[in-house]
């Protein structure tokens, strides 16, 4: 079929939940795509950072084809031969005492959000259901119904009420505001390092760990959503390393399965996970044999192919190009590592234009918030595929 035969399927028989360019890509590997013309692409998303290993990695591809062949899947019914070790892995790479895995980001916030909820009514005191979660403006932590309830964006909430109470939302990077809410119900503050769909909003250094300080003093449990900023993605293991800063909660998603299969994880202390008994939570998928087996192989790579490092190295040169391009269309560019946003000023018209116009040239990007284009590609790209990437942006933002 013709790729506008292929989106005309789409059209017709699809949900018109996203607005996609329109590229229909068939084949993947490292940071190149190819679409059903079989033109080439340097893929600048990442699947909004899920591929920091890169599209098909082979040592993934083979952890895949061995255990697709041996178990995939058996509930939380029984055990498995991948959960334990997975647990212990991701707890020692991360520093954490206790791990529950669970699919897609957005579970591993509602993971989250029960675990504090339990533990503030149970452990801290607070009265039954009077526990508080304090989130920012601009957050976005995924699209279930409890989620958009604690959104600034009208658009993810336009007609989706009523909404779930229990949330109390402050300007971001603004400590201030947020200190003057914290009371004796507040069980946790949620929020994500740097804000990806946001656009790569950058708070002032000190932020966190003000914050962190913070819960500490007043017995709240501070919750890093790192699903997009963690594993890498930042030049850190998790974007809280910036600031030398340790939440109390943590969320990984996204790249801890490498683009292979959905698998998340909330990972805190044996006080806040010990609040789970049997039947409070579960996933019949989570912690499945299959999306854990590639977790594990997922996190090994980060670490045995310096996929960090490089992060640092090549989003440092990146960030750099796009500076001393002088573009007329851009007003700031900022990011830390390889997840960078570019915004360009009110007269430019939008981001969208200029993503259509690099896809064009073989550059796969996507706007956010109408006036920024995210930069994300993935940990394994090389300077020269930089070198030839600017040269697509540069002739399209100047």
């Amino acid at each position: 079929m013709t790729a506008k035969e292929l989106i005309e399927l789409e059209n017709r028989y699809g949900a018109h939940n996203y607005h996609p360019l329109d590229v229909v890509l068939t084949k993947g590997e490292g940071v190149w795509v190819y679409d059903t013309d079989g033109k080439k692409y340097l893929d600048c998303l990442s699947s909004y950072s899920a591929l920091n290993q890169g599209h098909c990695h082979p040592r993934l591809v083979k952890v895949m084809q061995e255990q697709a062949t041996k178990l995939t899947l058996t509930s939380r019914a029984f055990r498995n031969d991948q959960l334990g070790p997975f647990c212990k892995e991701i707890c020692e790479f991360t520093g954490y005492e206790k791990a529950l895995p669970m699919n897609s980001g957005a579970e591993g916030v509602e993971t989250a959000i029960k675990a504090v909820r339990k533990w503030g009514h149970k452990v801290k005191g607070i009265p039954e259901n009077k526990a508080e979660i304090i989130t920012m403006s601009g957050n976005f932590h995924g699209r279930t119904t409890t989620v958009i309830s604690f959104s600034t964006e009208n658009e993810y909430k336009d007609g989706f009420g009523p909404f779930t109470p229990g949330f109390i939302t402050v300007p971001y990077g603004d400590f201030e505001a947020l200190e003057k809410v914290v009371n004796p119900n507040t069980a946790a503050i949620l929020l994500e390092p740097i804000q990806g769909e946001s656009g790569i909003v950058v708070p002032q250094d000190g932020y966190l760990r003000k914050i962190s300080e913070l819960c500490k003093k007043e017995r709240i449990i501070f919750i890093a959503d790192e699903i997009q900023t963690g594993l890498g993605r930042t030049g850190k293991l998790l974007a809280c390393d910036h600031e030398g800063v340790r939440p109390d909660a943590l969320i990984l998603g996204k790249a801890l399965a490498g683009g292979f299969y959905p698998v998340s994880v909330f990972l805190a202390s044996k006080e806040v996970m010990d609040v789970f008994r049997p039947g409070d939570h579960g996933s019949t998928f989570g912690g499945n044999p299959l999306g854990i087996a590639l977790a594990r192989e997922a996190i090994r790579i980060i670490s045995e192919e310096n996929l960090i490092e490089n992060a640092t190295v090549q989003g440092e040169y990146f960030m750099k190009r796009l500076r001393d391009m002088n573009s007329p269309h851009v007003d700031i560019v900022r990011g830390k590592g390889l997840l960078i946003g570019v915004v360009l000023n009110e007269k430019a018209g939008g981001a969208r234009q200029f993503c259509e116009a690099l896809e064009k040239r073989g550059v796969l990007c996507k706007e956010t918030h109408y006036n920024i284009i995210r930069f994300a590609p993935p940990l394994v790209i090389k300077k020269e595929e930089i070198d030839w990437a600017m040269e697509q942006i540069e002739a399209v933002l100047k």
